[in-house]
């Protein structure tokens, strides 16, 4: 009895070792086909990548595709659309303008080491079905939102889109797709109010009367930095007001942590980023007073800086970033339009007279917002690629 048993172990024991050659073979297989395929499809099809920075103390930030570092490229089949876009506003159609160049309509953002998808519009519309899209804050995030919506209206038929008003909100409303892209003007993002003698209170601690359309919105995209560095000549405010201390004066920076703070408190408290994303813009750069240069008659990007400066404001939102509870993402365009001192209407933000055309320094130059198509173009294609996360 002892040998056939013998046999059957031995027979047993060659069994196992062909499995076990068999499967090696396969591992080492799998493993390259697997490793190939995330070589030729890029750091895309991975869902834990961050093509913006989330700035939380809560989470770790895996930043292998880091949009706010590369380049501009020129790339001669841009714009996506043209100035005769019926939704932008005058101050921003360049061409319509006089504005006699038009190169500033071509340039793409490359970043290092990956690439931002074209902007296509059918599929941003079909991503966003059944959704309410809203971009919050001042002229700039406006400025971005007629962006927005002209990158997706030219797929609509006439007739089944519109926009709506509705106090400091507009929605444009594409109705086959049930889809709406919203603006609220809300610059500060707390509540400016007028008190006694109708000076202007500035309330670090109130943000509800804001807030209030903001609720059950799936997208929330936000800005807020120009209206705080506002010289005393253009300032917006008199007075700030927290709880029930009024001041005349405060460090500005300060002032905007403590507006930040209010609304962090606000998103931590009603949203549910299961229901709602919410998205940070960060600062716009200017291209005059302190920053030594006009962008009048500017013609191409800067290449790079000679020397790289984070402004304050936009270590001020960082900071209140990573002591929220909830995923606030950061989507830094700030480096990266600073290069762009070409794409700023200039002295084109209103229709010239032919005897003004040449003395066209004789009248004030806008160097905040943006030519549209532009610079705004290239924000929303980023944030379209993070929206497919």
């Amino acid at each position: 009895m002892a040998k056939p048993k013998f046999q059957l172990t031995q027979y047993s024991l060659f069994i196992f070792l062909v499995f076990s050659i068999l499967l090696c073979f396969f591992h080492v297989e799998a493993s390259s086909v697997l490793q190939l395929g995330l070589e030729d499809h890029g750091p895309w099809l991975n869902e834990e990548d961050e093509e913006v920075i989330m700035v939380q103390s809560s989470h770790d930030s895996r930043k292998r595709c880091d949009f706010s570092v590369g380049k501009w490229v020129y790339d001669q089949s841009y714009p996506l659309y043209d100035s005769n876009c019926p939704y932008l506003s005058t101050a921003v159609t360049c061409q319509k303008n006089g504005r006699p160049d038009s190169d500033y309509e071509k340039w793409k953002w490359k970043p290092q080491g990956c690439s931002i998808p074209r902007f296509d519009a059918l599929d941003f519309l079909g991503r966003m079905r059944k959704k309410r899209i809203m971009l919050v804050g001042d002229s700039i995030m406006r400025n971005q939102w007629e962006s927005l919506v002209c990158l997706v209206q030219g797929v609509i038929p006439n007739g089944r889109k519109r926009v709506m008003y509705s106090g400091p909100s507009m929605a444009f409303h594409a109705m086959d797709f049930e889809t709406s892209i919203e603006f609220s003007w809300a610059p500060l993002l707390v509540e400016l109010k007028k008190g006694p003698e109708n000076k202007r209170i500035l309330h670090l601690d109130l943000i509800q009367e804001n807030a209030k359309y903001w609720r059950n919105v799936d997208i929330l995209v936000f800005d807020s930095a120009h209206w705080w560095t506002h010289s005393d000549q253009w300032s917006s405010w008199d007075y700030f007001m927290e709880g029930n201390n009024l001041l005349k004066s405060m460090n500005p920076m300060v002032a905007y942590q403590k507006g930040l703070t209010t609304w962090s408190k606000w998103v931590d408290s009603n949203l549910d980023p299961r229901k709602t994303r919410v998205i940070f813009r960060s600062m716009s750069p200017r291209h005059n007073r302190e920053n030594g240069w006009k962008c009048y008659n500017q013609k191409q990007p800067l290449a790079f800086f000679s020397h790289q400066h984070v402004p304050e404001q936009l270590l001020v939102l960082q900071g209140v970033l990573r002591r929220m509870r909830f995923p606030v993402y950061l989507q830094d365009i700030t480096t990266m339009t600073a290069l762009r001192r070409d794409g700023h209407p200039s002295v084109y933000s209103r229709a010239m007279a032919q005897e003004e055309k040449q003395h066209p320094r004789d009248f004030s130059s806008d160097c905040s917002h943006w030519c549209l198509p532009g610079v705004p173009d290239i924000w929303n294609e980023m944030l379209s690629a993070l929206l497919k996360q």
